[in-house]
């Protein structure tokens, strides 16, 4: 299965581990909750979805690489200890804490969180002397004498052995107590990640375009050769933080990260093009409706790569604007609670240590994502700010409420101002779609982009686009289409095995 429905599956699966019955008791008892092993590929995102998946169910997050570990840190360390049996004294064998086992406590500690995932990676390649420890660990829940604390999930993760010389295989034993899921690798799943990870609009055109680039792992004369999906979005954070910088990564910049030579040429290339395309188009002007026949007509003699690379440098750019609305709405939308909360009490100072409290226990438990960190982070500056300005203009109470109303009608202007120029955005760039291409596989491939990037939906939703619901219900009556005659196809196919 692909990484999206295998995050599913586990979090189903957190989801029922951890539900209780009338009596406060795990409906699944501990014994018969089977850790979890997914196994995959290296680089397409296994401990992502573990920290997605950590947020989601509300639960704390102790991930470890096992293969850093010794026998000692994972079991502890031994000691003697004088004991009694049967009126005599023995000195007997014991372990310390396992440093793993300590740092679940110490999580709990930290976070406030009782429950949680201990998240196990690379556990298929653990040295000789520590493989009984691990299987052990699959099979018992147990670390030495040690054992995992109850509302803590096992979920672990290894490579297959053609991507790993070191990898042991477990024995019949361990995979009858185990819940195994397989993954494999998928470009369409990883895009709808992509886009609301922000990946680089130019790593997203290239792929569209070399879609068997994305995931590669070859054996040459020289070793091994890759492409994964962790060194493409590494790739992007950096590509993004040069171009703030005015630098250019080229071909061995980019084979740092993409480390398979001729997919790192030919993407140096490509950006290089990309560049080129941005600036010869003008991108900036055709979402605020201007462009020329030129354009136009150079569109209609380019290359199908060349068409396709600007309409998705037009997806690209688009998805900033539908991004920083998102941010703004939600920004909107959480001040206004608060804003609802100072109604009711018409004590700022009270509502502002609300938001301060609220901020800091997300962050306490680990729950947010970095974005939605910025914006609390944002909404409690915002609280702070109103606060300080009506204690300089000696207001409070109503009046104090009233003053933060009328700051708070200017955020909401700005969503309001901000929602108008992506939505001119979005229709511009449809105009432009419609001259240059018709109704064509590129506005098929302009829309099908539309519906897949997560900000853009959220968009769409509060947002109406006829130009979008128009090309939007001839793609969806095209896929029915297609979907009928594939089903008559089939019967047909069935029919002729039965006349034969």
């Amino acid at each position: 299965m692909d990484i999206k429905r295998a995050k599913k599956e586990i979090k189903d699966s957190i989801e029922a581990y951890l539900a209780k019955d009338e009596f406060g008791d795990y409906m699944i008892p501990q014994i018969r909750q089977r850790p979890i092993l997914l196994m995959g590929p290296p680089g397409i995102g296994k401990t992502q979805v573990m920290e997605q998946v950590a947020k989601e169910c509300k639960v704390a997050l102790v991930a470890y690489t096992i293969t850093h570990h010794t026998r000692q840190s994972a079991v502890g360390l031994p000691f003697i200890e004088k004991k009694v049996y049967s009126g005599k004294e023995y000195s007997v064998t014991e372990y310390t804490m396992s440093e793993i086992i300590a740092s679940i406590y110490d999580k709990m500690e930290e976070t406030g969180l009782k429950e949680g995932i201990l998240f196990i990676d690379e556990i298929n390649c653990v040295s000789e002397t520590l493989a009984p420890t691990m299987l052990q660990f699959l099979q018992c829940k147990m670390f030495g004498n040690q054992k995992i604390p109850e509302g803590w999930i096992i979920v672990a993760a290894g490579n297959p052995p053609e991507y790993n010389k070191s990898v042991r295989d477990f024995d019949v034993v361990t995979l009858d107590r185990i819940k195994k899921i397989d993954v494999d690798v998928n470009y369409d799943v990883w895009k709808e990640y992509a886009y609301q990870a922000d990946i680089h609009p130019a790593i997203l055109a290239y792929l569209e375009i070399r879609r068997d680039y994305f995931y590669r792992m070859e054996t040459t004369v020289d070793g091994r050769v890759f492409a994964t999906a962790r060194g493409w979005e590494d790739l992007s954070q950096l590509l993004k933080t040069y171009e703030k910088l005015g630098k250019k990564a080229d071909r061995e910049v980019v084979h740092q990260y993409i480390q398979h030579w001729k997919i790192a040429k030919d993407f140096a290339n490509y950006l290089e093009l990309y560049r080129k395309y941005k600036k010869d188009y003008g991108l900036e002007r055709i979402i605020e409706g201007v462009y020329t026949k030129d354009t136009l007509e150079r569109l209609q003699y380019a290359a199908f790569d060349e068409r396709l690379s600007v309409v998705n440098m037009l997806i690209g750019r688009l998805g900033t604007c539908f991004k920083d609305y998102f941010l703004k709405d939600r920004f909107v939308t959480i001040l206004y609670e608060y804003l609802k909360l100072l109604r009711s009490n018409l004590q700022i100072d009270l509502v502002v240590c609300e938001a301060r409290d609220k901020y800091e226990k997300l962050r306490k438990e680990e729950q947010m994502t970095k974005q939605e960190d910025h914006v609390r982070k944002q909404v409690l500056d915002t609280m702070e700010s109103y606060e300080q300005l009506t204690k300089e203009e000696h207001l409070d109470g109503e009046a104090a409420f009233e003053r933060v109303k009328e700051l708070f009608g200017n955020e909401v202007a700005g969503r309001e101002e901000l929602t108008e120029h992506t939505l001119a955005a979005l229709e511009h760039a449809f105009e432009f779609m419609e001259d240059a291409f018709g109704d064509s596989q590129e506005m098929v491939s302009f829309v099908t982009e539309l519906n897949t990037n997560y900000y853009s939906i959220q968009f769409l939703k509060e947002n109406d686009c006829d130009k979008y619901y128009q090309y939007n219900k001839k793609l969806l009556f095209d896929k029915q289409q297609e979907e009928i005659l594939s089903e008559m196809d089939e019967i047909e196919q069935d029919l002729n095995t039965v006349i034969k």
